[in-house]
Parts: C-alpha cells; structure tokens; sequence
C-alpha cells in the first residue's frame, strides 16, 4: 500500500449570509514544529475553478516537500456573485486560518497566501486588505502570473495567444466588475493594479510568461513593490503563454520554473515572518516584565 503523503480535510465556514468550504491539506506526518500555513486560491477568471485545483497546481508541493499546511477556499464566484463576494470569503478563510493555527499545527506568524491567475488576483488584493484592517499580519504571497489589472495594458490589449486573450479577459472583468466595468470605481481591492501605495505589504515571488495577456501588470506590481522598499522578485518565461505550467508540467523550462517557484518558498519560510498583533502585544509585555524585575 502507498504512503499517504497528505491528508486532505473538508471544513465549512460561515461569510455573510452564505457558507462556503474550505480544504485544508495537511502533511500525513505531523510535524515535531508548527510549519508555514498557506492561504491558496484557485484561478479561473473570478468566473470558475474550485478549491480541488489545488491538486494540480504549484500547492501541492509545499504540502509534499515542505511540510506547509495548506488551506484551499471555494470562494463565490463571479457568474452569480461578483465582487466583492469572493474576496470577502477568502479574507473569511484566511482569518480562519490565523484563529485556528494552533489547531492547525501552523506558525502564526508565518502565514502566507498564494494562487494562480484570479487567484494571485486575490492573493494581492488579500494583502492589501489585511495591510489596511490588521487583524492578521501575512508573512509572504506567490502571485502567480496574477489578473490584477480591468484596464487594458500593452499586453493584454492585443492578445491572442492560447487559454487566455484579449476577448476572455475583458468579458471575464465585466462579470466580476459589472456596472463598475469601465469606470473609476474600481476599487483596488477588485483590480489591484489600481493601488498607488504598495507600502507594508509582504515581501512577494512571481513568474509570468511573455505572451501572456498579465505579463505587464505582473512585471509593474513586482517593480512598484521594489520602489516601496518590499523585497520581490519575478522570473519571466520567454513564449509562455496564460497557465502554460500547468498544460505542459513535463517540460524542461516549467519543471526549472518549478524548482524556482520552491526556492524561493523555501527561502521564505526560513527568512520571513509576520507576528500577529497578539504575539507582538503579548511580546511587549513579557519584555516589560522582564525590565521591571531587573530594576
């Protein structure tokens, strides 16, 4: 019989007036030390995909080779709920991940948040509501070749590449937008290209692929965060096209990309961390006690 090395969990959490369910996979060997907890969230244009994606995507290695536990939401999406229904269930997860990491086995200051396409979306979108409401601190995010931009840029303006072009983009940000499409009333938590101040956010990993309609906004989100002082970094993959990792995993340049993808996750959980308010609060006590009984 195979060793399991994993063990997948289903949970359901209350957002809103709604419920939605999360998977949550955990390595089959608990851990002697809490791990890295990550927050992934599938792509699919805000339109479609479930958490279940998580199997064939980036994820599922950081459960197999490092240890992380992973929590994967089935957001709302944009057919019958546009934004901001599916960020808000994954703000819901990712703060049912920060209260039940103990639980859970994770590091509280290690939780990170990462996803594909939509997902990465919502990955930069996640970090800067956290960033502007601080009720949890995020250690890291792995936008992967993120859809952060309803405006059209040099690449996404004319594109016909494969999977993802021009005409799928636009029609996929009118469903997630709707009567906001168009106009200056997209909020930056909807399209995070529109944030000015990247300031305070986690430090990031991408890659993206030139011929793809999110090669511009990806390559600006990376060079905006290095202005604001975030240490970020993005690899570019020459006649990639939108999720070609994911249609040709076998390929020499993809599994390179992968080994780099893991890098850099691996450099993460050993450099990075993010107390929460709690841990830091509970720390300026115990240092001020510990200055009382010196004196």
């Amino acid at each position: 019989m195979a060793r399991r090395l994993f063990i997948p969990e289903r949970r359901v959490i209350p957002v809103d007036r709604h419920r939605i369910r999360l998977l949550i996979l955990r390595p089959a060997e608990k851990a002697e030390a809490k791990v890295p907890g990550v927050l992934w969230i599938h792509g699919g244009g805000y339109q479609s995909g479930s958490a279940k994606d998580v199997f064939i995507t980036r994820a599922l290695s950081l459960v197999v080779k490092f240890g992380a536990v992973l929590v994967a939401p089935d957001y709302r999406l944009s057919k019958k709920h546009p934004y901001p229904a599916g960020l808000r269930d994954c703000y819901a997860a990712l703060l049912y991940l920060k209260e039940h990491a103990e639980e859970l086995g994770v590091r509280p200051d290690q939780i990170m948040v990462g996803g594909e396409s939509a997902g990465g979306g919502l990955t930069a979108a996640l970090c800067m509501l956290a960033r502007d409401r601080g009720e949890v601190n995020i250690a890291f995010q792995m936008p992967l070749y993120p859809m952060l931009d309803d405006r059209d840029t040099p690449s996404s303006a004319d594109n016909h590449a494969p999977n993802w072009n021009t005409k799928r983009n636009r029609r996929a940000w009118k469903r997630y937008l709707r009567d906001a499409y168009g106009t200056e009333l997209v909020s930056c938590y909807a399209a995070p290209a529109r944030r000015e101040d990247l300031s305070g956010l986690p430090p990031c990993y991408t890659y993206v692929g030139e011929e793809e309609p999110f090669f511009c906004e990806t390559v600006d989100y990376v060079r905006r965060l290095r202005e604001a002082g975030i240490e970020a970094e993005c690899d570019v993959y020459p006649n990639w096209f939108h999720a070609y990792d994911l249609f040709f995993p076998a390929k020499k340049t993809v599994r390179e990309a992968v080994s780099r993808f893991e890098e850099h996750f691996r450099y993460a959980a050993e450099h990075y961390s993010a107390p929460q308010k709690e841990e830091k609060e509970e720390s300026a006590r115990n240092n001020t006690s510990e200055k009382e009984r010196s004196t």
